[in-house]
């Protein structure tokens, strides 16, 4: 089968947009139509200059979008909510904490991150349908999905949530896949592959659920003069292309109730990039868009020349910010465990030494 950068030539070049911060924005009517004339915007955003941030914003969503969005995000804070036994119901420790509930597991900066739960399902496959040796083998990524029991009344209709919003970020990131073959071609270390078909036949896709915790004494923010990535450091996601939402803040309520959504508590909050050139960058992800950046899986089967975006996560400090949580969801998208990466690895062998840094050897 041809790939698109043995079809027909594309329509000539739009105009490349950017947000305020530099960051590259393309329209979502423009991938679904003509995906081809993007190339250019492709090209500034996951390419390598120095000013290159790694990351592209996509506008004009359907409308639906919104209201998943939300409706999602006001879930992981109600789940959040519960109490810590009924959340470690949710937990998977065959899994190394990669379905379900996670929370405290993850060694980031050399020590347990505490500030931040996940919840991790696979949106398009609830058991994906591989051989006894390979779920045994890569329990990460070819696990059942576990979902919150119906008796849990505060999160009724969770698993609906999660998965309606993570089958459109999904739908988005090929559709994006497809624009960004001409130039991926160009530095696939085999130039055959399809990126778009190398995530849309993938059993591996992960979504993560992300509830940040108000501050609290065991787990109290960086102050402002700290380092960016002074709680969670700079680190590369180890898919080919991530999905990522906009974050909303939610405000408890002093009582019973409904928590508000706020504005940012402080304006150091959000996500930090490095550019290909090394200098640190805020990016913000507008509410009704998505945004996605380019993961450690490209970078190895493009031999380097396609590099993963550097970036992290900074809750900044502010007054009334123990009352404060902030939500998020980011899709991994990813190729079969045993798609070759290198010479030396697959993305199965790759994804357990990952796996190993972050949360220890396997001891099955």
């Amino acid at each position: 089968m041809a790939t698109l950068a043995q079809q027909t030539s594309a329509p000539a070049a739009f105009k490349v947009a950017t947000t305020p911060e530099g960051a590259v924005a393309i329209s979502y009517k423009t991938l679904v139509n003509e995906p081809l004339s993007l190339t250019a915007s492709i090209e500034k955003a996951f390419g390598s200059q120095p000013d290159t941030l790694g990351i592209i914003i996509v506008q004009d969503l359907p409308s639906t979008y919104l209201s998943a969005r939300k409706r999602l995000l006001k879930l992981a804070y109600k789940f959040a909510s519960l109490d810590e036994a009924t959340r470690e119901r949710f937990a998977d420790q065959k899994s190394r904490y990669s379905f379900g509930w996670s929370h405290g597991k993850e060694i980031m900066n050399g020590k347990p991150d505490i500030l931040k739960g996940s919840y991790y399902a696979n949106p398009v496959f609830d058991e994906p349908s591989v051989s006894p040796i390979l779920r045994e083998t890569y329990p990460e990524y070819y696990g059942k999905n576990i979902w919150p029991s119906e008796d849990i009344r505060d999160v009724l209709g969770f698993e609906q949530a999660f998965k309606d919003l993570g089958r459109f970020v999904f739908k988005v990131g090929t559709e994006l896949a497809v624009a960004c073959q001409p130039f991926a071609s160009a530095y696939l270390s085999d130039s055959s592959l399809s990126l778009s078909e190398l995530i849309r036949s993938s059993q591996t896709a992960k979504a993560r659920l992300l509830h940040y915790f108000p501050p609290s004494a065991d787990a109290p923010l960086p102050a402002e003069d700290e380092p960016i990535d002074s709680w969670c450091g700079f680190h590369l996601d180890h898919s080919l292309l991530t999905g990522l939402c906009s974050a909303m803040y939610l405000k408890a309520p002093e009582g019973q109730g409904e928590p508000t959504v706020v504005q940012s508590p402080s304006a150091s909050s959000g996500l930090y990039i490095r550019t290909r050139g090394g200098d640190l960058s805020k990016v913000s992800i507008p509410t009704d868009c998505l945004a996605f950046q380019t993961g450690e899986a490209l970078e190895l089967a493009t031999a380097g020349k396609l590099r993963a975006t550097p970036h992290c996560v900074r809750v900044g400090a502010a007054p009334d910010a123990e009352r404060v949580s902030r939500e998020t969801f980011a899709l991994f998208m990813q190729p079969n465990t045993d798609q070759q990466l290198s010479t030396k690895e697959n993305f199965g062998q790759f994804s357990k030494r990952i796996f190993d840094e972050h949360y220890g050897e396997a001891t099955m």
